[in-house]
């Protein structure tokens, strides 16, 4: 791994929400003008590379991949364009998540799934399924997701009390449990 890739990695993961310098640094071992350096490399090798959709973009220290501005139409179209067959597996996780845990923060989701949401809440929200709704009163005030009327005809269902009770339903994948079992937890709660 060079730390041009390692950058990278942590870019993609980082999401819409970016990576600081400082995080890249601590997390990279490199100091602050070694790790600029090899920023600037990495840009340079983007706008440098016509096959290549990435940019980098630097807002107050904050690093994040974007797209080039030539794609801008392409993404617009991509992003008001209708759901066609079916929503892909984390955006399904993401949604239910968001339906059953509602008004809840992209960190929320993010602790739930283990895994950055962003991407996935910005599709949502352009499906129209999801939508911001007010800001949490914690600090940094980051933004609440609920659903919509939209999700509720998606759902085919008229209020969010229909949706099917799942507190006492365990689902497995090979790696790990989405929703916990409530005797389970009244347990390990018993036993503390």
């Amino acid at each position: 791994m060079t730390p041009l890739s390692k950058i990278e990695a942590l870019l993609f993961v980082a999401g819409e929400d970016g990576i600081s310098l400082r995080q890249l640094a601590d997390l990279l071992e490199l100091p602050a003008t070694a790790l600029i350096q090899q920023l600037e490399e990495l840009a340079k090798k983007y706008k440098a590379d016509a096959n290549c959709a990435l940019s980098l973009l630097e807002s107050s220290k904050t690093y994040k991949l974007v797209t080039k501005k030539d794609y801008a139409d392409l993404l617009r179209q991509y992003s008001k364009s209708p759901i066609n067959q079916s929503l892909s597996r984390a955006s399904l996780e993401v949604l239910s998540i968001i339906a059953y845990k509602q008004p809840i923060t992209r960190i929320e989701v993010d602790d739930i799934r283990s895994v950055n949401s962003s991407g996935t809440i910005s599709k949502l929200q352009a499906f129209g399924l999801i939508r911001e709704a007010g800001k949490k009163e914690v600090i940094g005030r980051p933004h609440l997701y609920v659903t919509t009327d939209y999700f509720l005809d998606y759902m085919g269902i008229n209020s969010l009390e229909e949706l099917p009770d799942v507190s006492n339903i365990e689902l497995k994948d090979e790696e790990f449990t989405l929703f916990a079992d409530k005797t389970r937890a009244k347990d390990i709660e018993n036993e503390n």
